[in-house]
């Protein structure tokens, strides 16, 4: 069983190199960087779908059950996840995209999943960490799509904005903190794994204070508009009013 993981990881990095090649011909007009921003919009939507089944329905529960053994489920959905980051770092680090705190996240991630597919025990809380970050993927991607398509200014871009803010606070960050308490108090998880949430969710953290000062900019912004807007109209019916008199 052991021995076939490298062969699944490899599968998994394989096939997410193939989509991202049928993307780059199927959009050759646009950047790399769209291609593969589709590429990871794809996996944010399998990894979210795949993780919530398996957290939700097909159990273990990760509150409860932290450092249980491995199921079958569960190392398929971390061997498709661990192929993709893989694939996603290369490209990072080929294409100078991100800086160091999302390699830092790319690289706990794949150290995580290594040792809970290595270790076979740990895989549910693992899936659902991984659960929690690719949740707000898909909204992440959508905003950087309707950025280079001219859309972003919109009341969709408002509408992303606000989900993405609110569902990483409350997944991430609330329901991030009860996970994390439950992986420190259970005597199961090996000492690295629970190292590994650790540094997690202190990651997190760091992404949570840039989300606070982008949401106060954009909400100052929208207030002083507003402020603008009401002045002008204020400005035009009592001139109007004037005017008739």
């Amino acid at each position: 069983m052991l021995f076939a993981l490298p062969l699944r990881v490899a599968c998994s990095l394989l096939a997410w190199l193939s989509l991202y090649a049928w993307f780059c011909r199927r959009y050759k007009h646009w950047s790399y960087e769209w291609s593969c921003r589709l590429v990871t919009l794809t996996h944010g939507i399998l990894a979210t779908c795949l993780s919530a089944y398996i957290g939700f329905i097909d159990g273990p529960w990760p509150l409860s059950h932290p450092g249980s053994p491995n199921t079958t489920l569960q190392v398929h959905g971390l061997c498709l996840s661990l192929g993709y980051f893989l694939f996603d770092l290369c490209w990072c680090v080929y294409f100078q995209t991100e800086g160091a705190l999302m390699l830092a996240h790319h690289l706990v991630s794949i150290l995580g999943i290594t040792a809970s597919l290595a270790l076979g025990e740990s895989a549910a809380e693992v899936n659902a960490v991984i659960f929690g970050s690719e949740i707000t993927n898909p909204l992440l991607q959508a905003r950087w799509f309707l950025k280079e398509t001219g859309c972003y200014h919109s009341l969709t871009g408002d509408v992303v904005d606000f989900f993405f803010v609110v569902l990483f606070t409350g997944v991430r960050i609330g329901v991030g903190a009860w996970l994390m308490y439950c992986e420190l108090a259970s005597p199961k998880p090996r000492w690295y794994i629970k190292l590994g949430g650790v540094i997690m969710y202190a990651v997190s953290w760091v992404f949570m204070v840039s989300i606070c000062r982008f949401a106060r900019r954009k909400s100052m912004k929208k207030y002083h508009a507003w402020r603008s807007r009401r002045s002008e109209e204020l400005y035009l019916k009592t001139n109007g009013h004037l005017k008739n008199h």
